[in-house]
């Protein structure tokens, strides 16, 4: 076989639409189907259980952490072995629309504190929390520009399946600079061990 450079369809530029699952754990007897001939985005978006989070800043990054513990012994300098003692999993992104449900989604807040006023405008309760409070846990699925010729309607799905804020949050009312929110969600595993996923899809089979 002849030598080649790469393969520049491969090459993977753009931003990824991100949606919440905010019931809980997300599973995939839950996500919709895949149709044929239609991006998973607009799937997504006609599906009531999941919500466009809108704008993000700063694009999408799912961030792997291994954590190796090492064996050294006498004879060798450097370590004679690696082992895998544990794992982390993160997705960073921002949200530019600064609205409250965005807000109440990075914060990991409660459902019940997001509601309206007494003159139906909406607000946030900033809840301090009660003892034995659990984390709120939601699901995340972003679609993006997948890899493949061009033109041939590829698209990269992700899907986590248990989604967690666990960084702090900024609000600011500033001259220069949009308002939004920056939010680290840390991914853990479901009860089968596994994080979630990406696929590459084809959206047409055809």
């Amino acid at each position: 076989m002849a030598y080649t450079r790469g393969t520049s369809a491969n090459i993977i530029v753009g931003a990824a639409a991100l949606f919440a699952y905010e019931d809980g754990e997300l599973s995939d007897g839950v996500l919709p189907a895949y149709v044929d001939g239609t991006s998973y985005k607009d799937t997504l978006e006609a599906d009531a259980d999941f919500r466009n989070v809108g704008y993000t800043m700063n694009g999408l990054e799912v961030v792997f952490q291994p954590d190796f513990g090492e064996v050294q012994v006498d004879q060798v300098l450097d370590v004679a072995k690696l082992y895998k003692q544990g794992m982390q999993v993160n997705l960073n992104t921002a949200f530019a629309e600064a609205t409250l449900s965005n807000l109440l989604f990075a914060t990991a807040g409660k459902t019940a504190d997001l509601g309206v006023d007494g003159n139906a405008n909406p607000e946030l309760n900033m809840s301090a929390g009660d003892i034995g409070d659990v984390p709120v846990e939601a699901g995340l699925v972003a679609v993006g520009p997948g890899s493949g010729a061009a033109g041939a309607g590829k698209e990269r799905v992700y899907v986590a399946y248990r989604a967690l804020s666990i960084e702090s949050v900024t609000v600011s009312a500033k001259r220069d600079e949009p308002s939004m929110f920056e939010v680290s969600f840390r991914l853990l595993p479901n009860d089968t061990a596994s994080y979630g996923k990406i696929v590459d899809r084809t959206i047409s089979a055809s």
